[in-house]
């Protein structure tokens, strides 16, 4: 009996550890999250009568950009605009839409309404998943 009652207190002190040391654990670390813009002013762009538009927000000094925007090229056709806004060219652009990280790729429909977007390196399948309501059009 004395055995049983020795081993309920230490499982007891045991539990009682583990919720100590698991309420004394830091918190995960969040991932940054980047602000897309809701809406785009289509006269800001080429082409505002295509009824989708795909903006890759750049910067010269970034490597990733360029590999974003060779991969979301093919997409363009009468139906879908491609753009690419370098900060350094265009940097009312990327102040007027708040674009704090790039590449960003934005997908936009004939009203300017923001449908998908991208922030960072993205994969040909990546883009191709984030414009897939455009897919089909042409």
């Amino acid at each position: 009996m004395s055995r049983v009652l020795i081993a309920a207190v230490l499982v007891g002190i045991a539990v009682v550890v583990a919720l100590i040391v698991e309420r004394r654990r830091p918190a995960p670390p969040t991932q940054p999250t980047f602000a897309v813009p809701a809406q785009l002013d289509r006269a800001d762009f080429t082409r505002p009568d295509a009824p989708w538009l795909i903006v890759v927000f750049t910067s010269a000094t970034c490597g990733t950009c360029a590999d974003v925007v060779v991969k979301t090229r093919p997409l363009e056709s009468d139906s879908v605009a491609v753009e690419e806004v370098e900060a350094g060219a265009h940097g009312d652009l990327h102040r007027r839409y708040n674009v704090d990280a790039v590449p960003m790729l934005v997908v936009a429909d004939a009203e300017g309404v923001v449908k998908g977007s991208l922030v960072g390196p993205a994969s040909a399948e990546e883009i191709w998943l984030a414009v897939s309501d455009i897919r089909d059009l042409d």
